[in-house]
């Protein structure tokens, strides 16, 4: 059975949206930038030869509309290419690279795009990553989404509505979610900035040496400007700055803005090619897709969603968290990882080692792919071999995938 290996990656910088570097950067075009830029690390491949262009993206609509994967296709003059637009809100380029494995292992195809993107600064219509406008919203709903304003005014803890036969709310702010599950799970404020600021000065720490050199793609705006960094992280952050931050979603809650991720601009990609065809081509491979999952929790506190499925990614893998030598967990928000990792028994000093989404940023669709990258990057440099890739997905669920570093 053949393998599923990645041979390139690339990734645009993280802009901050409406306000920042990428603002009026349309995602197709930003898209087919860092695609072409994954096809040209591997000069030995035909491009003809990509058997599909997978694209994932959590609001498929307006300028993200018409099976974007397509119109990028066509862009970069793969008119004979078929493509397909993913949504698994979160986890989008994540699912697209495991539709490559899966197709792989197959033996349905040798070479595959895997990317993402995501151009919040280009939404036109929007209620929010796992959202949907009210008049779109299924009433049956409406109870459980009156029950989730109850709680925020009360910032009453977290119970499970289905043990009391209610629906629970898939529509549900994601700060929301959060907010519940730092009231189920016992997760206070200051445990929440102390990660916060931990990614700022591990992003810092990474941007220092370089390390982000190596995965991000120069983007030019229609401006004429060059983009080479990423907008959101800060130097100097210090708890005592953000602790001084206010509530976001509840008056007595927890989560501000130096805890959670911001709105961002961006795209990642990466080539994923059956081992056999690599050979063939003489390349080395970076990394192996070893395993993937995706398991499904309450609407209602999704950001535990990392949990199950990287214990039945790693019970596919064959392998348990102590034999991982790096992990990354999404950092939609402080709470959830915190949750996740305390419950997966992780190693803080192997987690998010050169900070995550709440300094990086968080681009929805193009997430997936970036996290890759960046893990991949980390193995490389720490010569490490087995690394998670996981997060949790708006609507409740949960995503994870395990690499064998290569080269």
């Amino acid at each position: 059975m053949p393998e599923a290996v990645i041979v390139s990656t690339a990734r645009s910088p993280f802009g901050r949206a409406f306000k920042g570097s990428l603002r009026d950067v349309r995602p197709d075009d930003l898209a087919a930038t860092v695609v072409q830029a994954a096809l040209d690390k591997v000069p030995a491949l035909d491009p003809s030869l990509v058997e599909d262009v997978y694209l994932g993206c959590a609001e498929p609509s307006g300028k993200h509309g018409s099976n974007m994967a397509r119109v990028v296709a066509t862009l970069l003059g793969l008119d004979r290419t078929p493509a397909a637009t993913v949504n698994r809100f979160c986890a989008s380029s994540a699912q697209t690279t495991r539709m490559a494995f899966h197709a792989i292992r197959a033996g349905e195809g040798d070479v595959f795009v895997s990317a993402g993107v995501e151009c919040v600064s280009q939404y036109t219509d929007w209620a929010g990553a796992g959202g949907a406008k009210a008049d779109a919203q299924n009433p049956r709903f409406a109870e459980a989404q009156e029950r989730t304003k109850r709680t925020a005014e009360s910032n009453d803890t977290w119970t499970d509505p289905r043990e009391r036969g209610e629906l629970p709310d898939v529509y549900i702010a994601m700060g929301q979610t959060a907010e519940n599950v730092a009231t189920s799970c016992g997760i206070g404020r200051d445990r929440q900035d102390e990660w916060g600021v931990t990614s700022q000065n591990r992003a810092e720490a990474a941007i220092a040496r370089g390390f982000f050199d190596w995965e991000i793609t120069p983007v030019t705006t229609p401006d004429g400007t060059v983009v080479t960094k990423d907008d959101g992280p800060r130097a100097g952050v210090t708890l005592e700055g953000v602790q001084g931050l206010n509530p976001v979603f509840r008056p007595e809650g927890t989560v501000t803005a130096g805890n959670c991720c911001p709105l961002n601009d961006g795209a990642a990609a990466l080539v994923v090619m059956s081992d056999t065809r690599a050979k063939e081509l003489g390349l080395d491979p970076l990394a192996r897709v070893v395993s993937t999952a995706a398991t499904g929790l309450s609407p209602e506190v999704m950001g535990l969603g990392p949990v199950e499925a990287s214990r039945l990614a790693l019970q596919r893998a064959g392998l348990t968290i102590g034999d991982l030598d790096l992990y990354e967990i999404n950092e939609a928000f402080a709470v959830q990882v915190l949750a996740s990792a305390d419950r997966l028994g992780m190693d803080y000093d192997r987690l998010n080692v050169n900070g995550g989404a709440i300094a990086i940023g968080h681009p929805f669709g193009a997430t997936g792919a970036r996290i890759t990258g960046t893990i991949i990057n980390a193995l490389r440099e720490r010569d490490g071999q087995f690394g998670l890739e996981t997060m949790c997905v708006g609507g409740g669920q949960g995503m994870a995938v395990v690499f064998e570093r290569l080269s």
